[in-house]
């Protein structure tokens, strides 16, 4: 009996102490917490539409306008340069890069001439008889003939009857036969175009050249091009003549260019149309690296504004009353950092600076003026919270 009322006892104080401890917590009463609102400090701009230049970024290695590749038309020993044809050699227009020896060959021409002479000689008895009329024409030619000279032109035919007795005695035959030998002859002799500079040299002095054989490669260093490849989707923004800024690898040099050419072709590999852009200037060099920044056009009642402020639907946030709205806006052209956009109102309050977590409707508190590096906007500065109750 006395175990019975033991564990009775123990059954009523271990349920009273659970009902007294849910009616303490029951009575207990729960304060209301405070509702917090953020509000987010934000950096605004001022539209002022203006004139906008969209400069298009792009870069390649520079590439003489002017160049020749030398190559051999003619066999032979190389016999004569003017200078040593070494590389780095420079040229004035007219001296002679490469002779090749070509003594057998000029036999060769000047006994065609004397073949033609003879030939003229021989018809000048009939022409006395049949046609003395033309016989002081052709006279006066075979005095001015110099077999040591350029051939010079046959005299003109003054009747049908005498261009047949010329044509059959083969006269003009041999003649044709004497240029096209004088005009290989030329082919013995490479002189400078122009005022340029030797970049290759594959032979010296006394090396036996075959015909096709690349001899070497001259350039004028006065004038490059520098082809870069430009967005298809940009192409129809550039102008030939259009001016371009360029500035070297390191960054401490700059100069001035323009578009010279523009292909009408777009490369399919990379979707990208190649732009040539003259350049001149006494310190630059074959194959030398730039950056060039195209300025392809001039867009009216434009602003330029940071990439990060645009989304993918074309809208940007602009402040009306301290509360943030969604714009939409016409972008013109994208850079890497920066967007060209149009339709936006004079004098309306933007974002300067992209906020996380912005939403249309959303309160905010305004700080005019561009956000500068030295005005970070940091999280622990940029929240400001109020405390409602």
């Amino acid at each position: 009996m006395r175990k019975i009322i033991l564990y009775v006892l123990g059954v009523l104080l271990l349920a009273g102490g659970v009902l007294g401890a849910k009616f303490i917590i029951d009575s207990k009463e729960v304060p209301k917490s405070a509702s917090r609102k953020t509000i987010k400090t934000v950096f605004v701009d001022t539209v002022q539409n203006s004139t906008v230049p969209i400069i298009i970024p792009a870069n390649g290695n520079l590439l003489a306008k002017r160049r020749v590749e030398l190559y051999a038309e003619v066999q032979g020993v190389f016999d004569y340069s003017a200078k040593a044809f070494r590389t780095g050699q420079a040229y004035k227009k007219g001296q002679t890069l490469i002779r090749i020896d070509a003594l057998e060959y000029r036999a060769s021409v000047q006994s065609a001439k004397s073949n033609l002479y003879n030939q003229i000689t021989a018809i000048m008895p009939d022409l006395r008889l049949d046609f003395p009329e033309i016989y002081p024409k052709w006279q006066r030619y075979l005095n001015a003939f110099d077999i040591k000279e350029t051939v010079p032109p046959l005299p003109e035919y003054d009747s049908e009857k005498e261009r047949f007795f010329i044509n059959g005695r083969g006269i003009n035959t041999a003649y044709y036969n004497v240029k096209n030998l004088e005009e290989r002859l030329l082919k013995y002799k490479i002189t400078a175009p122009y005022d340029g500079v030797l970049i290759q040299a594959l032979v010296t002095e006394g090396t036996l050249i075959r015909s096709g054989m690349m001899l070497g490669e001259f350039i004028d260093p006065e004038v490059y091009e520098l082809q870069v490849g430009i967005a298809k989707d940009y192409a129809d923004l550039l102008r030939e003549g259009g001016f371009v800024s360029l500035i070297n690898k390191q960054g401490t040099q700059r100069y001035s260019g323009k578009v010279n050419r523009i292909n009408a072709s777009i490369d399919q590999a990379t979707q990208t149309v190649s732009v040539f852009i003259e350049v001149k200037d006494s310190s630059l060099k074959e194959g030398m690296y730039l950056k060039a920044l195209i300025e392809a056009k001039k867009e009216e009642n434009a602003i330029s504004i940071d990439r990060s402020l645009i989304d993918d639907e074309d809208n940007i946030f602009v402040v009306k009353d301290t509360i943030l709205k969604r714009l939409k806006v016409k972008p013109v052209y994208f850079s890497d950092e920066q967007v060209v956009v149009k339709g936006i109102p004079e004098g309306e309050l933007i974002l300067a600076k992209q906020v996380p977590g912005a939403f249309s409707g959303m309160r905010v508190e305004v700080i005019r003026g561009n956000n500068s590096e030295d005005q970070p906007q940091e999280d622990s500065k940029a929240e400001k919270e109020s405390i409602q109750e």
